[in-house]
C-alpha cells in the first residue's frame, strides 16, 4: 500500500473509545436504561401497594388489640399496658368504632391535631400512588390518621400514628428494589449483549474487517470475504458482499488487460500511421496514372486509406471516458452505405447479396466518418454471419440496408436472413468483450457503434423479428436548430 493509500484508510479507534461509540456499547448502555425504565414502571405500583400492606399490617395488629380489650367489659387499660400496646402497634393512639359507640382503646401523648387521614376502604391505585410519592418526599414529621374495616364485621378500626416508621421503611424498600432492578438490568443487559453481539455485531465486524482488508489490495482472492452459507438477512449480506468483490476483482482485473491491451495498440498505431502515411503517398501517386482501371479504383483506394488514417488518430477513442464530439452535417445516406458495401469487399463465389434501399435525395444530420463506422460494424458483423452459417439460410443469403425519414428523424434498418444472435450474445449485447456473436470476436463492434449512436443522440436496438436473421434498427434525430440561426435564414 503507498502512502496516499494509507492516508486514506481510516485508523483504527481506541477499543474503548471504539466499544463506546460502537454497536456493542450502544447496544448494553440502550438495554441497561430500558429494564431501568422497565423496573421503574413496575416500582410505582409496587411502591404504592408497599404502603396500603404497612398501613393494613398496622390496622390488623391494633384491631387484634382492640378486639381484645373490648371484650373486658367497663375495664380501662393501666398506662403501662396502653404504652406495650402503642408500643407493639407503632401507634400513639387506638381507637375502635362501632354503629352505636366508639371506644378509645389505648392512647398516649395525643397530638392536638393531625396532617393527613386515610381511609383504607376506599382508597383507589391513582390515589395510593399519589399518596405513596407524597410520603416519599415530603413525609417524616407528619401525624396521620388512618382508619379501615376490622374484617367482615361493621367495627372499624382507627390509628393516629407518626409517618417517619413508614416513610423509612419506604425509604429501604426503594433501595431494595433500586438494587435489585440495576443487578437484573445488568445480566438482562449482559445476555443481551453476549447475544446480539454472536448473532449480529460479529458478523458486521467481519464484514467491516474484509471491506477494510479488500479496499487495501482488492487484487488479492484472500482477501474475499468467506461468507456463512446461513439464510438470515447478515448471512445474505455477507454472501452478497462476497460476490460484489469477487467481480469487483474480475473487472478490475478485465481493467488491468485493457490498460495493457491500449498501451500496446499505441505503440502499434503509431508505427501503422507512418506505414499508412508511405501508402497515402503511392496512392496519390496512382491516382495520376493514365490507365482505366487503375483510375477506377483509385478513388477507392485513397477513400479506404483515408479513413484508415483517421481511424489510427481515434484508436484509443474507446479507452476514453467519452468519445469524441461528432463533426454533424447532412450526408448523403446512400452513398455512404455504398462505400461500406464496397468496403466490405463481398466475394461473389459467397453468394452473399448486399441491397441498399435508400432514396437518392435521403440526407441523415451525423458526422460522416462516425456513421460509416457504425454502419460498417454492423454491415460487417451481418456477413460475417452468413459466411460462419454451415447450413445456409433457406433461398438467397442477404444483407438489406433501408432508411426512412420521419418528420425530423431518420431510421436506418440493417437486416439479414442468417441464423440469428445466439442468446449469450443477446444477454451480453453492446457489452464489449462479452457481446460477439462469432468465436474469437472482441464484441468491440456493437460496443463502439452504441457509443458513437448516443454521441448523436439517437439509439440503437435489436429488433425481434418473426423471420431468421438479425435486425438491427439505428434512429438519429436532427439538431435542434438554434432560434438566432432561424431569424437568421429567415431574414436572408
Amino acid at each position: 500500500m503507498d502512502d496516499t493509500e494509507r492516508d486514506a484508510a481510516p485508523e483504527e479507534p481506541p477499543v474503548r473509545a471504539w466499544f463506546l461509540r460502537g454497536l456493542s456499547g450502544r447496544l448494553l448502555l440502550l438495554t441497561i436504561i430500558f429494564v431501568m425504565l422497565a423496573e421503574v414502571l413496575i416500582f410505582v405500583p409496587s411502591v404504592a401497594n408497599m404502603r396500603l400492606r404497612w398501613l393494613e399490617d398496622r390496622l390488623n395488629t391494633a384491631a387484634a388489640a382492640a378486639v381484645v380489650v373490648d371484650g373486658m367489659d367497663n375495664v380501662e387499660l393501666s398506662r403501662t399496658v396502653q404504652e406495650d400496646t402503642l408500643m407493639a402497634t407503632g401507634t400513639k393512639a387506638i381507637v375502635l368504632r362501632r354503629s352505636t359507640e366508639s371506644r378509645l382503646v389505648a392512647a398516649v401523648n395525643m397530638p392536638p391535631e393531625v396532617d393527613d387521614q386515610y381511609d383504607l376502604a376506599a382508597m383507589t391505585p391513582l390515589t395510593a400512588i399519589r399518596d405513596a410519592f407524597d410520603t416519599l418526599i415530603f413525609g417524616g414529621d407528619r401525624i396521620l390518621r388512618v382508619f379501615g374495616p376490622v374484617g367482615d364485621s361493621d367495627a372499624t378500626i382507627e390509628l393516629v400514628i407518626e409517618d417517619s416508621s413508614l416513610r423509612k421503611a419506604m425509604l429501604a424498600y426503594a433501595r431494595n428494589v433500586f438494587f435489585l432492578s440495576l443487578v437484573i438490568s445488568l445480566i438482562t443487559a449482559a445476555l443481551i449483549f453476549l447475544s446480539i453481539n454472536r448473532l449480529m455485531i460479529r458478523p458486521i465486524r467481519r464484514m467491516t474487517t474484509s471491506m477494510r482488508a479488500f479496499s487495501a489490495d482488492p487484487s488479492d482472492p484472500a482477501r474475499v470475504l468467506a461468507a456463512s452459507q446461513g439464510t438470515d438477512e447478515l448471512s445474505v449480506a455477507g454472501q452478497h458482499l462476497a460476490s460484489m468483490q469477487r467481480h469487483l476483482q474480475k473487472t478490475l482485473k478485465q481493467q488491468k488487460n485493457l490498460a495493457d491491451l491500449g498501451l500496446a495498440v499505441s505503440k502499434i498505431n503509431h508505427d501503422m500511421r507512418n506505414i499508412l502515411s508511405s501508402a497515402q503517398l503511392i496512392s496519390d501517386r496512382l491516382a495520376s496514372v493514365d490507365d482505366p482501371i487503375v483510375k477506377r479504383f483509385a478513388p477507392t483506394l485513397l477513400r479506404s486509406i483515408d479513413r484508415a488514417v483517421g481511424y489510427t488518430t481515434e484508436v484509443l477513442s474507446y479507452g476514453r471516458t467519452t468519445e469524441p464530439e461528432p463533426h454533424r452535417r447532412f450526408v448523403a445516406l446512400r452513398p455512404l452505405v455504398t462505400d461500406v458495401s464496397e468496403m466490405l469487399a463481398i466475394d461473389p463465389k459467397s453468394d452473399i447479396e448486399f441491397s441498399i434501399q435508400i432514396a437518392d435525395d435521403l440526407q441523415v444530420d451525423a458526422d460522416s466518418e462516425q456513421l460509416f463506422r457504425v454502419v460498417h460494424n454492423i454491415c460487417r458483423n451481418a456477413v460475417q454471419a452468413l459466411m460462419n452459417d454451415a447450413s445456409g439460410a433457406a433461398g438467397r443469403r442477404l444483407v438489406s440496408v433501408t432508411a426512412l425519414r420521419t418528420g425530423s428523424v431518420v431510421s436506418i434498418s440493417i437486416d439479414d436472413n442468417g441464423p440469428g444472435m445466439p442468446p449469450r450474445a443477446r444477454e451480453n449485447l453492446f457489452s464489449a468483450f462479452r457481446g460477439s456473436v462469432r468465436s474469437g470476436g472482441t464484441g468491440l463492434g456493437l460496443a463502439i457503434a452504441r457509443e458513437l449512436v448516443l454521441a448523436h443522440g439517437g439509439t440503437i436496438a435489436l429488433v425481434e423479428k418473426a423471420t431468421p436473421g438479425t435486425l438491427f434498427r439505428i434512429e438519429l434525430p436532427d439538431r435542434p436548430v438554434p432560434l438566432d440561426a432561424f431569424r437568421t435564414k429567415a431574414r436572408h
